[in-house]
C-alpha cells in the first residue's frame, strides 16, 4: 500500500473496492494514531459464509493494512442481515465498541 499511515478513509476505500462492500463504517479507536480500528462491513461476498470465513476474507483483503496496525475488529454482514438489523435497531449502524472505554482503546492517549 502506498500510504504509510492507515486511516478510516483508506480502510473504507480498500474494503469497498476489494470486497465490493455496499456499506462500511470504520472507527479509529486509538485516538487518531491509526493503530486500532473497529468496523462494520456489509458485502454480498459474505453470503453463504460463516463468521470465521467472513473474517478470513476481510483479513486477506486487508493483509497489508492489518500488518501495519495494532488492533482490528470487524463485524461482517450480508446486505440482508444488515437491513434486518437496521430494522430491528432503528438504524444504529455503528461498529461494535466492545472492550473500549468511551470508544477508545483503554490506556491510549490522544
Amino acid at each position: 500500500m502506498a500510504e504509510s499511515t492507515i486511516t478510516e478513509a483508506s480502510l473504507r476505500a480498500a474494503l469497498t473496492e476489494r470486497l465490493k462492500a455496499t456499506h462500511v463504517e470504520i472507527q479509529d479507536m486509538s485516538g487518531g494514531c491509526g493503530q486500532a480500528f473497529t468496523s462494520l462491513i456489509v458485502s454480498s461476498e459474505f453470503a453463504g459464509k460463516n463468521s470465521l470465513k467472513r473474517h478470513r476474507l476481510v483479513n486477506a483483503a486487508l493483509k497489508d493494512e492489518i500488518a501495519q496496525i495494532h488492533a482490528w475488529s470487524a463485524k461482517c454482514q450480508t446486505p440482508e442481515e444488515y437491513d434486518k438489523e437496521m430494522a430491528a435497531t432503528g438504524g444504529n449502524d455503528k461498529p461494535p465498541l466492545d472492550g473500549t472505554e468511551g470508544g477508545k482503546v483503554a490506556g491510549v492517549s490522544e
